[in-house]
């Protein structure tokens, strides 16, 4: 049965039939009358085809109103309104269009208001404790919201908690918080239908199996802001990894690519809608591979690198899968993340090297700069490693920017441990971090294996030390700037001036300059303001260590930015 959840649902309905007939038994037979009238009436209810949903209607129910409430018909979900929050990293935005796109086609309309849905559901984030505290306050805030609502409304309102958290804390949001009637974890989603239809009967409904296969890949996502230029395509799900303080494996399940197809075809349906920036994701995007391409290939891993897995062989990798995105629509960006270090073989540093609209910017996540907290986290680097790495990638692609993630106070950090990190920081100097202190989570191998010994304050300190310390060298990356020429993709308006406006480089660098009408071209006295998505030239004049800022010179595209003036652009090869 495709649905394992309603494959559940029929066996316990079967065993409730029974132990109710064997209760039954001993009382009706003094009375045959009243055992052949209960026969009648179980007879009659659900049977295993009213839990399998898609079945011929015309065959097994007689009319749409004769439904079981658990089957999941969607004239009946016309009238029903939806909203949506959205919590975490860049997968749950991804996550929150694919529910755009299912419930939508189950007939529900998705609203931007609360105050004006049926059901608030909520996409949640499990990594910190920082973040799952923000969405319990979230969720008090709906169950507030839910009150009033249910004052006024005939039709009480719904709450349900998705993604992350969703799986991990399952028990506690149905049956101790008791806030909520919908739980539904990151495989689940075609499930939600279903799952809402059971929560209007009264129940408690959840669905947080992990699949070993489930990519939605069959799923065309409904994005939450259609007007905007730049799109996320989800590549692969889950991931293999096992890092010592990474909740990911145990509440998105193991990695599972999507065919090279089904990106294919979504990233061709967003340069068809004008999008001119794709950001690839995935849990580990450059361990990406297809297993139906029929393609056989090995796991090159970077020099110094390895894995607690056992290799997969064959299926199309990740390089392949880049070059193949990037020839989609050369006028559009392409970005990726998140990877791993250790998959950075050279044929994936070479594609990025020699297609001029993949962004020569790479998420390099260092965690720490101290092998021995690396060998705890389960890295499979050491810190020597790791700098080797960051120079061969130099070497190949030398205008490169690089941006990392770090976690401070990690379990038996030593201060001399925390300062190898500081001197990592400032010898390789990176564009963006993010960095945070440590919390632990349940469920991770830290958890059960590692002491969580190093005082909440003495991790504020340590992040807010390396954070210091990443801000001053981004600040004399960004002065070096002063003078060049950047393509920068247009946002908008500044969110400080209403006479700035801002858009992005290549390496996704914030770049601030006045809204004034610029030459439609290099050779051209036309003038014409930017818009949203356009490609333009900014000469650098000024800079802080969050953004650069510049004057407006001319609209280009992006292959003639880097054919036109590669004596002058530091940013294209």
């Amino acid at each position: 049965m495709q649905n394992p959840e309603m494959w559940r649902r029929f066996l316990n309905l079967s065993l409730r039939k029974r132990h109710i007939l064997q209760k039954c038994r001993i009382g009706t037979q003094s009375n045959p009358e009243n055992l052949t009238k209960f026969k009648e009436k179980i007879s009659n209810g659900p049977s295993l085809t009213n839990f399998i949903s898609g079945t011929e209607k015309s065959k097994f129910i007689d009319s749409v109103t004769d439904h079981p409430p658990y089957v999941s018909l969607s004239n009946s979900n016309k009238s029903r309104k939806i909203y949506i929050e959205t919590f975490g990293c860049q997968m749950n935005v991804n996550d929150t269009e694919i529910i755009y796109s299912i419930v939508k086609d189950a007939g529900f309309e998705v609203v931007k208001d609360i105050s004006h849905t049926d059901v608030a559901l909520i996409m949640t984030c499990a990594i910190r404790e920082g973040a799952e505290q923000k969405i319990w306050n979230r969720l008090h805030y709906f169950k507030s919201v839910k009150l009033k609502h249910d004052r006024i409304s005939q039709y009480p309102m719904k709450i349900g908690v998705l993604g992350c958290m969703a799986e991990r804390l399952k028990h506690k949001l149905i049956e101790k918080e008791k806030i909520v009637d919908i739980v539904a974890g990151p495989d689940s989603y075609k499930d939600l239908p279903n799952l809402l239809s059971l929560a209007d009967e009264g129940q408690k409904a959840v669905n947080v199996m992990l699949s070993a296969d489930e990519t939605y890949a069959d799923i065309m996502p409904v994005r939450i802001n259609e007007a905007s230029k730049s799109a996320f395509v989800s590549i692969m799900r889950g991931c293999d990894n096992m890092c010592t303080f990474c909740i990911v494996p145990f509440t998105r399940g193991r990695e599972r690519s999507r065919s090279a197809t089904s990106i294919l075809d979504e990233v061709k349906h967003l340069s068809d809608q004008g999008v001119k920036e794709i950001t690839l994701l995935g849990q580990n995007v450059n361990s990406y591979r297809d297993l139906s391409s029929g393609v056989y290939s090995r796991t090159i891993l970077s020099s110094g690198f390895k894995t607690v897995y056992k290799e997969r062989p064959g299926g199309l990798r990740f390089a392949d899968l880049l070059d193949k995105v990037a020839d989609v629509n050369p006028e559009i960006r392409i970005r990726f993340t998140s990877p791993h270090p250790k998959d950075f073989p050279d044929d994936v540093l070479h594609v990025i090297k020699e297609k001029s609209n993949i962004c020569k910017v790479l998420h390099l996540p260092a965690q720490s700069g101290n092998t021995e907290v690396l060998q705890r986290m389960r890295r499979g680097h050491t810190r020597e490693a790791y700098l080797e790495l960051v120079d061969h990638i130099s070497s190949i692609i030398p205008d490169v920017a690089l941006t990392s993630d770090f976690i401070c106070g990690f379990c038996e950090e030593t201060e001399e441990a925390h300062q190898d990190t500081l001197s990592l920081i400032e010898r390789v100097k990176y564009e963006f971090a993010y960095i945070f202190p440590y919390s632990m989570r349940q469920k991770t191998h830290a958890y059960y294996d590692l002491k969580d010994n190093v005082p909440e304050e003495e991790k504020k300190r340590r992040a807010n030390e390396a954070y210091d310390v990443f801000r001053a060298c981004t600040l004399q990356l960004h002065k070096k700037e002063i003078g060049n020429l950047h393509l920068v993709q247009v946002l908008g308006p500044s969110k400080r001036s209403e006479l700035d406006w801002s858009g992005r480089n290549d390496w996704n660098t914030k770049v601030i300059f006045p809204q004034i009408p610029i030459p439609t071209g290099r050779d051209t006295n036309n003038l014409q303001l930017p818009s949203p998505g356009d490609y333009i030239v900014v000469h650098i004049n000024d800079c802080s260590s969050q953004v650069l800022k510049g004057n407006p010179l001319y609209h280009t595209t992006l292959q003639e930015f880097c054919r036109k003036a590669p004596e002058q652009i530091e940013l294209c090869n």
